[in-house]
């Protein structure tokens, strides 16, 4: 079995940059778009292991990426995970409302980000209680 396919939906080149010098390319294939829309096409066609997901995209936001990719049965069961400087109270919550399965904040830590990968992609999902999911809806 080869390198585990990963869809990176981001669009600053330097943090496309940092992520693939921190995942071993032995172990991950890293398939980048710099917008939603982009991504979107590419994670349907290419059926990744992981998406990682910026927020702040130009056009559509992450937010709207995220509910688009679960709207795709082929992608259902894929992890989303949003990888974004936002850190204001409420917006992990709104990007697990928003379909991610899981929130890495910017700046990106050089020495748990490739664990935090490995994670994920092993099958580890955060999940909002019914109650804190009421003021989102």
């Amino acid at each position: 079995m080869g390198p585990t396919k990963i869809v990176y939906i981001e669009d600053t080149e330097e943090n496309r940059l940092l992520v693939r010098a921190l995942l071993p390319r032995d172990k991950y294939t890293i398939l980048e778009a710099e917008d939603g829309l982009k991504g979107i096409a590419l994670a349907l066609r290419e059926q990744p292991a992981l998406v990682l997901l910026d927020i702040n995209l130009p056009g559509i936001d992450g937010y709207e990426v995220g509910v688009a990719l679960r709207s795709f049965p082929a992608l259902r069961n894929t992890p989303i995970i949003a990888v974004t400087a936002y850190a204001m109270q409420g917006d992990r919550e709104r990007t697990l409302v928003a379909g991610c399965d899981g929130y890495i904040t910017k700046p990106l830590d050089a020495d748990r980000f490739p664990q935090q990968v490995e994670e994920f992609v092993r099958g580890k999902r955060e999940r909002l209680e019914d109650t804190q999911a009421a003021p989102f809806l």
